[in-house]
């Protein structure tokens, strides 16, 4: 069986959850899980065809993909998990990761180990808002204010889905570009020699 991100499961009770955010901003050692027991069928059978889908598996935070999938009564997920109280905020070391049936690690200690692997404390691992750091670095990043918003489900203008596409891309290519460099760190690219 193959493995999946964003999948857990509260260390006490064993409870089965997605996790939306691995880390909030100015909150690191918090996370947003969505407790999968707590979602009607149709709800949960959309949240796991998105956690399992290339979108879900590839998304630096569930919650990027959440924002923008739309469930089947075409209420964009996100919003709609936010307005009906579907995720909790939660420590992160009370969650463990659990990527399939056999492995099993504390959802703090992930984040410890990619904050070491980018080269930045672990403060620095919750998604932020490009547009917002450039007026002021020192406000909490939009990540949860978008969250919020976004739960008033109003349709979003072209503007602001065409300002969003372009924030998700800068950001998905800043990832990009890091991965590539560890890969790269990992085991160079070998040349192809081309015969004659």
């Amino acid at each position: 069986m193959a493995e999946l991100k964003h999948i857990g499961r509260m260390k006490h009770n064993q409870r089965k959850v997605v996790v939306a955010y691995r880390t909030l901003p100015e909150d690191p050692y918090n996370a947003l899980v969505v407790p999968t027991e707590s979602l009607d069928a149709d709800m949960h059978d959309k949240l796991m065809e998105l956690v399992q889908s290339n979108t879900g598996q590839t998304a630096y935070e569930l919650a990027e993909a959440m924002a923008r999938v739309r469930l089947a009564d075409g209420r964009i997920m996100l919003a709609a998990f936010v307005k009906e109280g579907k995720l909790n905020k939660v420590p992160t070391n009370t969650v463990e990761m659990t990527p399939n049936n056999t492995t099993a690690v504390a959802l703090d200690e992930l984040n410890n180990i990619i904050a070491e692997q980018k080269g930045v404390p672990i403060e620095e691992l919750a998604l932020k808002d490009t547009s917002a750091q450039s007026k002021s670095p020192a406000e909490p990043a939009a990540v949860t204010d978008t969250v919020v918003e976004s739960a008033t489900d109003e349709p979003l203008t072209d503007e602001a889905l065409a300002a969003s596409y372009r924030s998700q891309a800068d950001r998905l290519f800043k990832e990009a570009k890091v991965l590539r460099e560890q890969a790269e760190a990992l085991v160079p690219t070998k040349k192809k020699t081309q015969s004659a």
